[in-house]
């Protein structure tokens, strides 16, 4: 199938690069990730340059620099004489990115249960409130963005600096997936639970308790994730 059977990147708004920092380029690739990742721009979706260059308003060279840069980090699929497209999921990616990832942070929070401060306590149990408030105003957007907080948190408390880029990298197509999960009545708080109970284990310096629930809750996503790969192969490789 060609790219110019999906839909079409007319039908989708970019964020505005002019409150991005970065170069142009940088702007226009953080334009567009910010999109594929937020699904605005779903798997299938064709990228036509010039079209993006409207959009925008930037010439050919930053937008084509942008492409490359997401082929690199497969979001972006270059076709040879066809054109570009956003990456449709694999689930074989997906259960390897899982598997990465849950690799480096029940490491992590094995560390951090063992290690933490009472100040790096307390902003995860502030983070849990500000979890359980944005679920009280059913604002799922907001309660999976202070849910990545919490695991970037986890990260930086391990002391080890290039363990949430490391991380993040091998999340990033589980990440964009679990974008269709945010409609399905109930996960949030079934997630919020889970997210209790790894930081119980934290306060409670239980590493082993700490590693069993962050386990639980990773394989929760891919769990649920399966069964849309069977209901919308239009989504999916």
């Amino acid at each position: 199938m060609s790219v110019t059977d999906e839909q079409d990147i007319h039908e989708f708004a970019l964020p505005d690069i002019g409150r991005l920092s970065g170069s142009l380029a940088q702007r226009v690739y953080e334009a567009l990730r910010i999109a594929i990742l937020a699904m605005d721009l779903p798997p299938g979706t064709p990228l036509r340059k010039q079209v993006i260059c409207e959009q925008l308003g930037v010439s050919r060279s930053p937008v084509t620099e942008a492409i490359t840069k997401l082929a690199g980090e497969g979001l972006v699929e270059v076709i040879p004489q066809s054109g570009s497209r956003v990456t449709k999921f694999s689930m074989s990616e997906i259960r390897e990115g899982a598997f990465l990832r849950e690799a480096i942070e029940l490491a992590a929070v094995s560390k951090v249960a063992a290690e933490r401060t009472e100040e790096q306590l307390a902003e995860l149990t502030r983070n849990l409130r500000l979890q359980a408030l944005y679920l009280e105003d059913h604002d799922e957007v907001g309660f999976y963005r202070e849910d990545e907080r919490m695991h970037e948190l986890i990260f930086s408390f391990t002391g080890y600096p290039r363990l949430n880029a490391l991380a993040a990298t091998a999340w990033v197509q589980v990440n964009r997936a679990r974008q269709l999960l945010l409609p399905m009545r109930g996960r949030a708080n079934e997630a919020y639970e889970e997210h209790k109970q790894i930081v119980e284990a934290i306060r409670n310096h239980e590493p082993e308790s700490a590693r069993r629930a962050m386990q639980q809750h990773l394989s929760e996503l891919v769990t649920r994730l399966e069964p849309l790969a069977r209901d919308r192969p239009d989504l999916f490789d």
